[in-house]
């Protein structure tokens, strides 16, 4: 009897020790849930708020960007609507646990948080789904289009014959900026025209629109809808859509596009200089690789203003500085340019009416009661008055000017009461070209068909007025998307292409690539300047990715002459709370040598294989 006794207790002991048990598993799978349900839903909310007509290829691109550059507000702004609310979320779902852990309801409410969290999860991503049609995104990744390779025409292969006295160009993307904020008598979608500068600039100037007094723009395809994708597209004729890496990981390879022939190129080989100039870092979605690959421009951008003393170092507002400052710099850099000997390009990037709401700057008035209408107006009246000034140099009679909208804006309300009916293009307008536009009929066009367009308003002859996919709007030939529709363009453009891919001649064993996709490893490194109470400099080794195998070792070489002779390795203690590394390096390992110390963080695995992590940096002992 006493045996049974103590069995029954020690089934009873168990029972309850497997109960416990459960309602701690039952209790983590539970807030975890609650907690990512959370998190995908302000996500969801925030990602459709932020981002109007947000399509999949530009999600993608956004997912894979890297953030140096980009606008910190953007991130303050996901923190705040989604991070913070998901963190109070949790904060709640605890207490709930501490008041409900003892009470018979308890397995009941945590069960039902679960299915509840697992609802949301379902309904959230299936939504996210149909809007950004996934499932035909990744139909469209695994089906090869022959389409590009069909209408292609390779600049390499067509006659270009220039003037003999070459004109200079200006181009300015103008971010964000559509014929959409006119107003409806102008062909705009407004009661009252928010750019009516812009909008008498396209009416007395060329924007392809016929004998039709209201303004015309330029579709955009995928491939085109985001900044980078926007700028590629109008200066080499195609979208930017490479299936084998993200659009944006360009930047990773040591060329961007080398098989590509673009306009930067083709004024590079016809003895141009060009400058490209913008408020905000170029290394920004790869544009400083392609503009330097494809044109050898110079990059004037916001840490080339610090480096030259334009604006002080800690200078920062909006993406770096803002447009009023952009249109100075450019005043003075036409100056300079025209005093020299060969012809020019400038091309400009805007960044004042970005998305979400733009920026209020010193020039910008309260006229529409909306911040971002005001910016919109403010930039229409920036644009004016540079073009105006100009158009009172010397250089201007041998100078064309395009003005163009990069994208649609991605504005999340600017524009929701457009109606479904009207066409949304980007806004364009050709300044002062050397030829007359042959057809007396509104064109249907695409910010593709810039390519061509720019170098015949230049006075270049182009042998059957096509490149790329785009067509010169100065002759009488069909564009693509007037031969075959929108629709049709658009859906094959979604396509994965070969003939592109050839193009890009991707290097997927790139170091950078492969840090990246955390394939290996990464970190954050930098340094502190040279302490003199302590004598010693600090090396920080943070966010530390990719580590795939056991590590030996990490740590800095540090070296002194070039050659490095003198090279000492410094081992890391740690990691510490944070999972960081630091050292203290005391240079009476190098009996205390002043100048320059060259800094290089490395990782050794057991295996023998080393890696670098980060950048060589230099500190100065003094």
């Amino acid at each position: 009897m006493l045996d049974k006794n103590r069995n029954r207790v020690r089934w009873y002991n168990k029972r309850e020790k497997m109960k416990k048990i459960l309602r701690i598993v039952e209790t983590f799978i539970s807030v975890l849930l609650i907690t990512l349900a959370s998190l995908l839903s302000f996500s969801i909310a925030w990602m459709f708020k932020t981002w109007t007509n947000l399509s999949m290829e530009e999600l993608v691109f956004h997912l894979e960007v890297p953030l140096e550059g980009t606008n910190e507000d953007m991130i303050i702004e996901y923190i705040r609507s989604c991070a913070v609310p998901t963190v109070i979320i949790f904060l709640a779902a605890m207490v709930m646990i501490a008041a409900y852990r003892k009470k018979k309801e308890y397995s009941i409410i945590v069960r039902g948080a679960m299915i509840c969290s697992l609802a949301i999860m379902v309904v959230g991503i299936s939504y996210t789904w149909k809007e950004l049609d996934i499932g035909n995104y990744i139909k469209n990744q695994n089906n090869d289009s022959n389409f590009i390779e069909q209408y292609y025409v390779n600049p390499e292969e067509t006659s270009l014959t220039f003037p003999e006295t070459k004109r200079n160009l200006i181009y300015i993307f103008l971010e964000s900026m559509e014929t959409t904020y006119s107003d409806q008598a102008n062909g705009g979608a407004f009661e009252q025209d928010i750019i009516p500068e812009l909008t008498q600039i396209a009416q007395e100037n060329e924007d392809f629109s016929g004998t039709d007094t209201q303004l015309n723009g330029g579709e955009v395809f995928p491939g085109s809808t985001w900044t980078m994708g926007a700028m590629f597209s109008q200066t080499s004729g195609l979208p930017l859509n490479v299936s084998s890496i993200g659009a944006n990981d360009m930047d990773t390879q040591e060329k961007f596009m080398p098989g590509l022939t673009t306009l930067g190129n083709i004024l590079e080989e016809n003895g141009y200089s060009q400058t490209l100039m913008i408020g905000s870092n170029a290394r920004f979605g790869g544009r400083e690789l392609y503009f330097t690959d494809h044109g050898n421009y110079d990059i004037e951008d916001y840490n080339y203003a610090i480096e030259q003393g334009w604006i002080p170092s800690d200078y920062s507002v909006w993406w770096g500085y803002e447009d009023q400052k952009l249109f100075q710099f450019a005043e003075n850099k036409l100056q300079e340019l025209s005093t020299q000997d060969q012809p020019f390009n400038l091309t400009l990037l805007t960044v004042d009416t970005h998305f979400e709401d733009g920026y209020v700057c010193d020039l910008c008035q309260d006229e529409f009661g909306e911040q971002y209408a005001d910016v919109m107006a403010c930039s229409s009246r920036q644009v004016a008055e540079f073009i105006s000034w100009i158009q009172q140099q010397d250089f201007y009679s041998n100078t064309t000017i395009v003005i163009s909208g990069d994208h649609l804006t991605m504005d999340s309300d600017f524009c929701e009461s457009v109606s479904d009916d009207y066409t949304r293009r980007t806004y364009t307008a050709v300044i002062n070209p050397a030829v007359e536009v042959q057809s007396t009929e509104k064109r249907e066009y695409s910010t593709l068909d810039l390519f061509p367009t720019t170098l015949a308003a230049m006075g270049v002859q182009i042998d059957g007025d096509r490149l790329g996919l785009g067509t010169n709007l100065f002759s009488n030939l069909p564009t693509l998307t007037e031969s075959i529709g929108y629709a049709k363009e658009a859906s094959e453009l979604k396509k994965k292409s070969k003939f592109i891919d050839e193009f890009a001649q991707i290097d997927e064993t790139s170091e950078e690539l492969l840090r990246r996709e955390e394939k290996i490893p990464s970190a954050a490194v930098g340094g502190d300047a040279y302490d003199p109470d302590n004598h010693t400099f600090r090396v920080n080794i943070n966010r530390l990715k990719g580590v795939n195998e056991e590590v030996e070792s990490i740590g800095v070489n540090v070296w002194t002459v070039i050659d490095k002779s003198d090279t000492q390795w410094i081992e890391c203690n740690g990691p510490d709370e944070d999972g960081g590394y630091c050292i203290d390096v005391d240079p009476a390992i190098f009996d205390n040598k002043t100048g320059n110390y060259y800094i290089q963080a490395c990782l050794n695995y057991t295996s023998g294989e080393s890696y670098k992590l980060g950048s060589e940096f230099t500190i100065v002992v003094e």
